[in-house]
């Protein structure tokens, strides 16, 4: 196994991401080399694209949700994410059982039983198949007027395991809200994996976008137990390769040039700064984020366990981490100044979504 620095590492993982190296073109290519990029915020993970396929606007990502070509759901760790539409059926079978059990006391809590769930389905079905769709507030007034009370976090929470468990996700935009669409009708062509087929999937195409990293970084990333990382592990393994770091396997595609990194293109090299969103997958993409800032600044990056705020990379310093932390002072106590539209962007609908900014003083 080759020996390799943290600042090698470092440097591999903004390539993966595709933060630093050749420009990705399609930003539907931007989600499926990541799997699964954070979207609880959407106009952040519109960002996240952004600066992956520099150019991508807000209306393009916007067109790919629309076209069914990426889904915004919940495949995993219960947060909403970006995924390649097709990919959603396989990585929601893996990670579902974990999260039901997780959410059993809440459900008791709100009073949220398996019939009531079940009527909840149903009535998803009856109001939604054929191809019609639904905004949140009228689907919940449909739940309530079938005589589910969807009141409070009961309605947030129903439509969330309608999700988890494959009925429901987010289909097309529509006077700047998603709609809930039947995901078997929005996805008519999922990938059909078996499981341990899909386990060594979920670990190769982690590791294609955040790679190099150990396999308990990929376990914390999934919500997946240890036992399936390691079964993912026994079925990937011919397909990876690994770097050392002081004592730790870390994983990555055998394709993978472990060689010197190659130049970058104009823009996206060393002399490169780029304006990171906050739940970005350079920072939550890894259980061990020493890798991206400093452990006595990363509060100042993620003030809370639900809170991270944007911060610019430095691809040209291995430890590039002290950025971060000058931008988490300022936006630490107010929100941070909105970055401007780049010229020529083509009118209304077709602002970039601000991919890099200027070295900060």
């Amino acid at each position: 196994m080759t020996r390799a620095s943290r600042s090698d590492i470092t440097r591999r993982r903004l390539e993966s991401q595709a933060l630093t190296g050749a420009p990705v073109t399609d930003p539907a290519a931007v989600v499926g080399r990541l799997l699964a990029l954070q979207a609880q915020d959407l106009r952040w993970a519109k960002w996240a694209v952004a600066i992956r396929a520099p150019g991508t606007t807000s209306a393009d990502v916007d067109a790919l949700l629309d076209s069914g070509r990426i889904v915004r759901s919940w495949p995993m760790r219960g947060t909403l994410h970006l995924v390649a539409a097709e990919e959603l059926g396989w990585m929601l079978a893996l990670t579902i059982p974990r999260l039901w059990a997780g959410s059993t006391t809440r459900r008791r809590d709100l009073g949220l039983d398996e019939d009531t769930i079940e009527r909840a389905r149903d009535v998803a079905l009856g109001a939604l198949s054929g191809g019609r769709e639904l905004s949140r507030a009228a689907f919940l007034e449909v739940l309530n007027s079938s005589g589910i009370d969807a009141a409070g976090q009961r309605g947030y929470h129903l439509i969330w395991h309608l999700a988890q468990s494959g009925t429901l996700c987010w289909g097309r935009q529509l006077d700047a809200q998603q709609m809930l669409v039947l995901l078997d009708e929005w996805v008519p062509r999922p990938r059909r994996l078996e499981r341990d087929e899909a386990l060594g999937e979920f670990l190769l195409r982690y590791l294609v976008g955040h790679g190099p990293a150990p396999l308990t970084d990929f376990a914390w990333w999934s919500q997946l137990t240890m036992a399936d990382a390691k079964t993912a592990l026994a079925v990937a393994g011919p397909h990876l390769t690994g770097l050392d770091v002081d004592g730790v396997q870390h994983l990555l595609p055998t394709a993978s040039d472990v060689g010197p990194l190659r130049s970058a293109a104009p823009g996206r090299g060393r002399d490169a700064v780029l304006a990171l969103p906050g739940f970005d997958e350079h920072l939550l993409g890894y259980r061990d984020r020493s890798f991206a800032v400093e452990p006595e600044n990363l509060t100042r990056v993620v003030p809370g366990k639900k809170r991270n705020l944007p911060a610019p990379l430095d691809p040209g310093r291995p430890s590039h981490r002290h950025l971060a932390a000058r931008l988490a002072a300022q936006t630490h106590h107010g929100a941070a100044a909105p970055l401007p539209a780049a010229a020529g962007s083509g009118g209304p609908g077709r602002r970039p979504v601000p991919a890099r900014v200027r070295q900060l003083p």
